[in-house]
């Protein structure tokens, strides 16, 4: 029973509600008389709502995403035909711009675009006390975060065992890169920095392992990003794993000699490099050293042992394929643990849209609204290289491939020859989910050796290695027949050695990837 329910669907059980937690914090008064329901995206509508009005409340805040829009309007929907009396109020990304265009929007009481932690509780507080506001749209301004509560201890112990722990120290951005929301929000504010590690310790005391940063830019404050990485050096517990998402360019030797004493797996940096032409960058409104960005990379995979995950946008305006695959072979280079590909989204506010009319392009209508297809891109094209992202995801990113994957690519171009691979895949399942492990190894098996025609026994051997890498025993019945008595012996003997860095940056990378998995949306 509460007056107040904060909810949302997330995008996966292992994710967390950070934004609803910030305005539960910050209730004041009225905090006893509100809680937290979580969803996710896989439930039924109706189901979730079943569960929210068996708590009887007077008003439901919904956080709403690009992700979840489409079920959360659904709800929205059957909730005001059952209780037009429960006020709904709005809030997210996705509902802070373009408002006057969604039917969610037709459907609530009131909307707080931007940064809600205190708006929400004025606007409770109003109607409970039946003062309700004339204004549809209550636009709040910037918090000061030194009037802010901390939302860290609203995370259970459940949270903690299983779920995503996210944090941060900063919000906004400095940067007007034209495809992210993050460039509307200037200036970049900080968390004050001694609540925020008291927040940490009690965090780690509890029992918390795995924090991710939500902040756009964690290395632009270097002073500030040191001295929050030497605080969890000093709190080091096993098992630490931090998540940054960092500016690729931006890597002074203050910051280095920092990033190098962490131990190898317990740092993991998400690097947007979006796009290596000089020409597309400058179009978007993107600042970027490449030749900088490069050496940091450089640094990071030989110097150091943080897990590094590549960002690359497919579909920005300008860009055409031929950029896009020079781009990528010149990521792929560089050796970073994971390149994620996705296909430009059209977020709603986003500046992005100016470009619309000169480049020709056409987004979906549908959430999460990604690109068909661009004036140097057709729609054809654009599918191909939407099922490249898929399967690069699934063939190189998972880590269940670490030497096979490679070999795809081992005489050319990476793009073009994984784009042949993704191309030949694509006719022989007609899919791009569901295909399950052992069957994608046949099919990887089958392409090196018939298609590219490599030795058979030296692709059974490489990708037995890989399936061993994991603790696998169990090889699919296609590579026996190919792998010789001694190599099995040989391959034994070698998982029981201590593990070369090859191995160890393998199996480190299928871990990355099922947490990553289990984290994403």
């Amino acid at each position: 029973m509460a007056d107040i329910i904060l909810t949302t669907l997330n995008a996966k059980y292992a994710h967390t509600a950070f934004g609803l937690r910030y305005l539960l914090a910050n209730l004041g008064p009225l905090r006893e008389r509100a809680c937290i329901l979580e969803f996710d995206i896989h439930q039924r509508p109706l189901d979730i709502l079943e569960t929210i009005l068996a708590g009887h409340p007077r008003i439901i805040g919904f956080g709403v995403y690009v992700w979840n829009v489409v079920p959360t309007t659904q709800l929205a929907a059957a909730l005001k035909r059952l209780h037009p009396d429960i006020v709904v109020v709005l809030g997210g990304p996705e509902v802070s711009h373009e408002i006057d265009q969604q039917e969610i929007a037709r459907l609530a009481d009131y909307i707080i675009p931007g940064e809600a932690d205190l708006a929400f509780r004025r606007l409770c507080g109003q109607i409970l006390d039946g003062e309700r506001p004339s204004v549809k749209i209550c636009a709040p301004e910037w918090p000061d975060f030194r009037q802010l509560a901390l939302p860290y201890n609203l995370y259970t112990n459940e949270d903690i065992a299983h779920r995503v722990i996210y944090v941060e120290a900063s919000r906004g951005c400095p940067f007007s890169c034209e495809f992210c929301l993050s460039s509307l929000d200037i200036p970049v504010r900080r968390v004050p920095l001694e609540a925020f590690f008291a927040a940490m310790r009690s965090l780690l005391d509890r029992g918390a392992r795995r924090f991710k940063f939500v902040d756009r830019t964690f290395n632009l404050d270097l002073a500030t990003s040191r001295r929050i990485l030497e605080f969890f050096l000093e709190q080091h517990r096993p098992g630490l794993f931090l998540h940054f998402e960092m500016i690729p360019d931006r890597m002074p030797d203050a910051l280095r000699d920092v990033i190098r004493r962490f131990p190898p797996g317990a740092l993991q940096f998400e690097a947007g490099v979006q796009s290596f032409n000089p020409d597309v960058l400058a179009l978007i409104s993107r600042r970027q050293d490449n030749a900088k960005l490069e050496e940091n990379f450089r640094f990071l995979r030989e110097q150091t042992g943080v897990h590094l995950h590549a960002d690359l946008i497919a579909g920005l305006p300008g860009e055409d394929v031929q950029s896009f695959a020079s781009g990528f072979d010149r990521l792929v280079k560089l050796r970073p643990q994971e390149i994620q590909i996705e296909l430009l989204k059209r977020l709603r506010g986003a500046p992005i849209v100016r470009h619309d009319r000169d480049w020709g392009m056409v987004y979906s209508p549908v959430p999460p609204c990604e690109v068909l297809q661009t004036r140097l891109i057709d729609f054809a094209t654009m599918q191909r290289l939407w099922r490249f992202a898929r399967y690069w995801d699934l063939t190189a990113n998972s880590g269940n491939f670490v030497e096979t994957a490679p070999m795809i690519w081992a005489e050319g171009s990476p793009f073009w020859s994984f784009l042949r691979w993704s191309d030949w895949l694509y006719d022989c399942v007609k899919r791009s989910h569901g295909i399950s492990l052992p069957r994608l190894a046949e099919f990887l098996f089958e392409h090196l050796t018939s298609k590219l025609n490599m030795d058979a026994a030296v692709v059974a051997q490489t990708m037995a290695r890989d399936y061993q890498r994991a603790g696998r025993t169990d090889w699919p019945s296609f590579l026996r027949s190919h792998i010789v008595p001694e190599s099995k012996r040989q391959m034994k003997r070698s998982s029981a050695s201590p593990r070369s860095s090859a191995a160890s940056d393998g199996q480190e990378r299928q871990r990355r990837h099922l947490v990553q998995k289990r984290a994403e949306p």
